[in-house]
Formats: C-alpha cells, sequence, structure tokens
C-alpha cells in the first residue's frame, strides 16, 4: 500500500467509505461522486498505479475484479438490464487516483460514448 494513496487509505479505514464487498484481494466501494445510480469503485489491495503497471503475475487478480464486478451487479441487480464497467488508463483517460480500480456503473440507461458515438 501506499501511503499518500486515498484508495489505500480507505482499505487500512483511514478514510471512511461505503464499502460493499471485500475479500482478501479486493475492496469495492460506493463512489463519492457517482455518474450513475449505481457506481462502484472495485480496486485490488495490491497498490498497483495504473493498467500500465500491472505485472504477468496480477493477469489473476483482474480476472478476480471482473468476477467481483459480476458478483455486485447481481447483489445490485444490475445483471436484469445491463451494466457497464471501466478502467481508466492514465490522466488522459480520466484517471483521477493513482491505484488500478474498475468502475462499476448502472441503473440507468448509459450513454454510448465509445469512440465515433455508436458504442461496440
Amino acid at each position: 500500500m501506499a501511503d499518500d494513496c486515498v484508495f489505500c487509505k480507505i482499505m487500512k479505514r483511514e478514510i471512511n467509505a461505503d464499502i460493499v464487498y471485500e475479500d482478501d484481494a479486493v475492496v469495492a466501494f460506493k463512489d463519492i461522486n457517482p455518474a450513475a445510480p449505481v457506481h462502484i469503485l472495485i480496486l485490488p489491495r495490491k497498490h498497483i498505479p495504473t493498467l500500465l503497471d500491472m505485472e504477468k503475475d496480477d493477469e489473476a487478480l483482474m480476472g478476480h475484479l471482473h468476477s467481483v464486478a459480476n458478483e455486485i451487479a447481481r447483489a445490485f441487480e444490475l445483471d436484469k438490464k445491463g451494466y457497464r464497467t471501466v478502467i481508466n488508463c492514465g490522466s488522459d483517460a480520466g484517471q483521477i487516483v493513482f491505484h488500478l480500480h474498475l468502475h462499476l456503473l448502472g441503473g440507468r440507461p448509459l450513454l454510448q460514448t465509445i469512440a465515433n458515438g455508436r458504442g461496440a
């Protein structure tokens, strides 16, 4: 964990957060500035600054982040109509906190924002 990382401080319970899931490898909590009715951040306990900093031995951890996203999506009933997951990598992509995290968004129709506006 990094001493100056806000997400590491949340995991150490130095900063309050509405935690919705945790296990030995990941923690998930509600985003304080939600972009959708359900906006959960899912992050590894291991401090990895960006997706580019992920190492080969982190592959299972990345898969676990997505499995947890599915579990949380079901718990919030997002599996009924769908949801989006996003990982921003770097400041130009919108990453504000440099601790790798997956955004789980849902609860309303989400605008198409991929490349040409038509989605993928």
